[in-house]
């Protein structure tokens, strides 16, 4: 069946299964976005497992997904969480529209960058090659377990947000602390753009995020 056309100049989000709630920013919600966004959800990619546990099976169901957003008509096409960096080069690959999966795709742009992301266990090599980012990219994850990443990775269908943005402001006051060098900030997760301007005034330094970076980008996407 052919994908129903779509606006011009459409964002197509590549989504995983998930039920947690959204905050606007999120770059899951397509209210946090500029332009039209068209969603895909990728069924069965749950969160912990597609950011911990992933396998070799997992990539093809977001190459169908992507390819179901261009043949709708998108512009460009993103994704709903930072981990999928490892399948960027395979996803451009599969279609012929723009593809930026990551925010960590901007690290090469940016000043003395330091990252938080959900869970600093799983960023590693393979995510820091595909990203063409130096392995000694400063990084602090979420507190493990603490409320916040819970949420995320267990996929819960609640969010209490003020205990979130403590929850990613103590990572980011955690990552100056420990690298006093970087200059800015990055978010990984894009469940945690929602929390920037609390990051940004607890650090003292510019925060970017997926959708700061798609929204630079877009026009100079054909």
């Amino acid at each position: 069946m052919t994908a129903a056309a779509v606006p011009a100049g459409t964002l197509g989000l590549l989504m995983l299964d998930t039920r947690f709630p959204r905050l606007r920013g999120d770059a899951g919600l397509a209210s946090s976005w500029r332009m039209p966004v068209r969603i895909e959800v990728v069924r069965g990619a749950e969160p912990r497992r597609i950011v911990q546990w992933p396998r070799p099976d997992d990539l093809q169901p977001f190459v169908d997904a992507a390819q179901r957003l261009e043949a709708a008509g998108v512009r460009a096409i993103t994704t709903s969480c930072g981990f999928l960096v490892r399948w960027q080069q395979a996803l451009q690959a599969a279609v012929s529209v723009p593809v930026c999966t990551s925010a960590l795709l901007a690290l090469p742009e940016l000043e003395r960058p330091g990252v938080i992301t959900v869970d600093a266990s799983s960023l590693g090599a393979r995510e820091w090659q595909a990203a063409g980012a130096p392995a000694d990219t400063p990084v602090q994850g979420l507190a493990p377990g603490c409320h916040l990443q819970t949420a995320l990775l267990d996929n819960r269908d609640t969010l209490d947000p003020a205990q979130a943005e403590a929850d990613t402001v103590a990572a980011a006051l955690a990552l100056v602390r420990c690298h006093p060098q970087i200059r800015t900030v990055l978010l990984e997760c894009t469940n945690l753009p929602p929390y920037a301007p609390a990051v940004a005034r607890a650090t003292g330094r510019p925060v970017h995020d997926l959708t700061t970076l798609v929204h630079a980008r877009w026009a100079q996407w054909p």
